[in-house]
């Protein structure tokens, strides 16, 4: 690990940037992104999810396969149903980054006077 002059703290390593990144990938998806979004606001399963981001249930079941596997989404089983959530202790700062993206995105959209901006190509 690197450290920054004068800093006195180091650099994560360029494995955890590599890991970092690919998670961030995966909210790049906008079903991701509105899954994660849902769970924010409370736990679901997969049929409460499909019902609520409009996809059909292989997909939604795929895109939360990845957030788990990748630490952003947990489960545990309530009977025959696997129950998904964000861990609201442990992912606090992903928690607030999706609150704050969609909430501004949502605010610049629906507000009379801002103008729509548009990221791509970024």
């Amino acid at each position: 690990m690197a450290t920054p002059p004068g800093t006195g703290r180091q650099d994560p390593s360029p494995e955890v940037f590599a890991e970092a990144a690919a998670a961030f990938g995966l909210l790049a998806s906008p079903a991701r992104l509105h899954i994660v979004w849902a769970l924010t606001q409370g736990e679901s399963d997969v049929t409460g999810l499909a019902e609520r981001v409009g996809g059909a249930l292989p997909a939604v079941s795929q895109h939360l396969t990845k957030l788990k596997l990748a630490g952003l989404v947990r489960s545990r089983r309530e009977g025959r149903r696997q129950v998904y959530f964000v861990d609201t202790d442990e992912q606090a700062a992903l928690v607030d980054v999706v609150h704050r993206l969609v909430g501004l995105t949502a605010r610049q959209q629906t507000g009379p006077t801002a103008p729509v901006r548009r990221l791509h190509g970024l």
